[in-house]
């Protein structure tokens, strides 16, 4: 590990690098993000996810009711855990009751969780459901990479292990084509198990910028940089930026996720548009990108890569948050010993330097938020594990138990922009919720014995296995 002295000369060095001219509080170019939840009044109901769409009341709700008693409440807010039963009727959580209370409905499923921890679902900001991994990125060419089934395949494995380790929502940052709308769509009406999905779509950058290379195909060059299956797609000019927020806002997307390198006119044309349809953007970026993001108006940055303090200052004045996935880094940094090939990882990649930089983050007011990026090597056979080591980084910088959890929970659904229905157990909100084998607030390693999960009040997670209900025969259209 390199001396404190040698990291402020590479924070500065990359100062230096990112320049004055950027990191500037002239506010954001691009217009402020659309809200939509403000345009139809509170008792028009709307989907849940950030599109925030008109639809019946009982939209993708489940029949029925359950409560969960005697358990402990861990409830997201922050406040110290309780005795409590929690009552869901449908997709909503309707009261959080006295351990004593039994004013549920009669038709209630109960299930007794006497010495479990009760909480939200666990929210991981930053994934790639259908990323490659193994030996497919032997080959960035590889069928493996253009297959919508291969990809939809690789996607649904990582669903399932993503449930069994508690985490109920997933910020998928680029996948392959329409891959993960289709899955989106299929979750939330119940039809398979997983967590929930918000959707990015394809990541967008320029030619030669960062991920680019999975946005080509062999003998398709007509198509090359446009494919449709592709996890990227290549964009240059403003004009061109626009035209692929909208493709994919057009598919369903309830975030834009672009990476370095651009120009300015670029990244500002992306963030307005973005913004204008109601959409977040979040970015991968570096040094001078950051600069060039901040001052366009994004919503979130992840990684923690090399920024100004100039950078750090604007992102906690203007509210922009921190997905630093430092258990990627970590993995990236013991396994091969840094991130090569790449022009946009041109500084260097040790530990401290990433733990120190989202410290600083932490004592600007950054919000952070937990993201794992952790799908290339081994896809997510690390989970649980390398969500417990995201929270314990969390805490090397300052966090504790309970404030790691809370950053886990209702800070990564503030930044998915769903903290009025996600990441607390409180009434009114919707019943993503899992059970624990222990105390996880007090010893993290609880998390890896995440026993039942209810994803939107459907229960998907049974004695830490996956649960779907048994098929319901249709008569025949000439059987009564």
């Amino acid at each position: 590990m390199i001396k404190l002295t040698l990291l402020s000369g590479i924070l500065l060095a990359a100062a230096a690098i990112a320049g004055p001219a950027f990191a500037q509080d002239g506010g954001p170019e691009a217009r402020p993000i659309y809200d939509r939840s403000a345009v139809l009044p509170d008792h028009v109901p709307t989907s849940d996810d950030v599109l925030r769409i008109p639809v019946p009341a009982d939209y993708n709700a489940p029949e029925g009711s359950f409560v969960l008693v005697g358990g402990r409440l861990f409830d997201g807010t922050g406040k110290p855990a309780r005795p409590a039963t929690v009552v869901v009727e449908g997709k909503t959580i309707t009261a959080i009751l006295g351990p004593e209370e039994t004013n549920w409905p009669k038709e209630a499923v109960v299930y007794d969780v006497t010495g479990k921890t009760v909480m939200p679902g666990l929210i991981d900001l930053h994934t790639h459901l259908s990323f490659l991994t193994g030996k497919d990125l032997a080959s960035a060419f590889s069928n493996a990479n253009y297959s919508s089934v291969e990809s939809t395949m690789r996607a649904l494995l990582r669903m399932k292990t993503y449930l069994q380790s508690g985490v109920t929502s997933v910020r998928d940052v680029g996948s392959h084509g329409d891959v993960p709308f289709v899955l989106k769509a299929k979750q939330a009406t119940g039809e398979i198990p997983g967590p929930r999905i918000f959707a990015a779509g394809q990541l967008i950058t320029q030619t030669g910028g960062h991920g680019a290379i999975h946005a080509f195909q062999p003998g398709y060059p007509e198509v090359a940089d446009k494919n449709p299956n592709a996890m990227v797609r290549i964009a240059s000019g403003p004009d061109e930026w626009r035209e692929a927020v909208r493709i994919q806002f057009a598919k369903g997307a309830d975030l834009i996720k672009v990476a370095s390198e651009y120009t300015q006119d670029e990244i500002t044309a992306a963030v307005d548009e973005a913004h204008s349809l109601g959409l977040p953007v979040t970015v991968d970026a570096e040094t001078q990108y950051i600069d060039m993001a901040i001052k366009a108006g994004v919503d979130s940055i992840e990684h923690p890569l090399p920024r100004s303090d100039t950078a750090v200052s604007l992102m906690a004045k203007r509210g922009i948050a921190s997905v630093p996935t430092l258990v990627a880094y970590r993995v990236i940094v013991r396994g091969s010993g840094g991130y090569f090939g790449s022009t946009s990882r041109r500084f260097e990649l040790n530990e401290e330097i990433h733990e120190a930089m989202v410290a600083k983050m932490r004592r600007a007011g950054v919000k952070l938020g937990i993201g794992l990026d952790v799908v290339a090597l081994a896809g997510t056979d690390f989970l649980p594990g390398s969500y417990i080591d995201e929270l314990e980084s969390f805490m090397r910088i300052g966090f504790t138990k309970t404030e790691a959890l809370v950053a886990a929970t209702k800070t990564g659904a503030e930044i998915l922009r769903m903290g009025d229905r996600l990441g607390t157990i409180e009434t009114g909100k919707l019943a993503d919720i899992i059970v624990v084998d222990g105390n996880p607030d007090e010893d993290l390693a609880a998390l890896r014995k995440v026993r039942t999960a209810f994803v939107n009040g459907r229960l998907m997670l049974q004695d830490g296995r996956l649960y779907q209900p048994p098929h319901e025969e249709v008569p025949l259209p000439w059987q009564d």
